[in-house]
């Protein structure tokens, strides 16, 4: 049924969601953290105005918007939680950005602001390091992105501008690559997504006083293998902060961003939306196999 809403919110016809690591968490009942029972996984989306509440100020209907990443409205969105598209995105770009785009300002932006002529290691060809290394290059920064596939190496190369690539099968000590590279001084911040398996090379290649930002837990390591991390973050004046998305604030900054450069978030690939091929949408998510974002299109 459509939810009757009150005069301080409004009702969005969604035109498009981008799907997360986490929703399969979620799926296959692995998901670290608490959550609701009969919960929908999906978390980011796009769509458009329909119905607006009285009171509601600074919005009408037909404006296109994302919703900031709040799970305490699941009827109704109030309009603080609310973010104009630029007129550039598509409805599956923007729904890219509500958390992964969110998540990876917070993580370049939300301690210490990223600095044009910094370092940047990211991790993976995934949604959060391809945006990563949009914004990164945006702020004129240098890059680093790590893959296990040359041919997807080659693709953040010669189509979003990555400075330097890593293959960690052909190098598994690719710490020592990122001093290197960086002539022994590290980097000033890393997007963290592989969790304790590469923390410790993590903690290795950050620069004195650098940041880690802890995104994911894709790799679990072994308990003789994990590492000391308050020793090696003590060793090393390093920050290591855990990320979960991040404020309304700071995705109207990443917006903001976004409309004056132009910037094109990275969908890999967008399916219909019918019980087959959100099915087949989730294979691929889980295939790992994508470079960017996977969305669903709803008609």
């Amino acid at each position: 049924d459509i939810p009757t809403i009150n005069q301080h919110e409004v009702l969005i016809k969604i035109h498009a969601v981008s799907l997360n690591y986490r929703d399969l968490l979620i799926i296959n009942n692995k998901y670290p953290f608490s959550l609701k029972d009969n919960i929908v996984p999906y978390s980011d989306g796009a769509g458009e105005i329909v119905e607006v509440g009285d009171q509601v100020i600074g919005f009408k209907k037909g404006d296109r918007v994302i919703s900031n990443f709040d799970p305490t409205h699941l009827y109704g969105p109030s309009q603080s939680c609310l973010i104009k598209i630029p007129d550039h995105l598509s409805y599956e770009q923007a729904a890219s950005l509500v958390c992964t785009g969110t998540t990876t300002w917070n993580a370049l932006h939300g301690n210490n602001r990223l600095l044009p002529g910094q370092t940047v290691l990211l991790q993976g060809t995934g949604g959060v390091s391809l945006t990563g290394l949009m914004l990164a290059k945006a702020g004129g920064c240098t890059t680093i992105i790590t893959s296990s596939d040359d041919e997807k190496l080659k693709q953040v190369k010669d189509k979003y501008g990555a400075d330097y690539t890593i293959n960690y099968k052909k190098q598994p000590n690719w710490d020592e690559e990122v001093l290197k590279i960086t002539n022994g001084e590290g980097v000033d911040i890393i997007l963290e997504n592989g969790g304790a398996a590469t923390i410790g090379k993590s903690l290795n290649s950050i620069k004195m006083g650098g940041i880690i930002a802890c995104i994911g837990f894709l790799g679990a390591a072994l308990k003789p293998e994990n590492p000391d991390v308050a020793l090696l973050a003590l060793g090393k004046s390093c920050i290591v902060r855990g990320i979960i998305i991040g404020s309304r604030e700071q995705t109207e900054q990443l917006m903001n961003l976004v409309d004056q450069k132009k910037l094109e978030p990275p969908v890999h690939k967008v399916f219909n939306f019918d019980p087959t091929s959100v099915k087949e949408a989730y294979r691929y998510l889980e295939s790992q196999t994508h470079m960017g974002k996977i969305c669903i299109k709803i008609d």
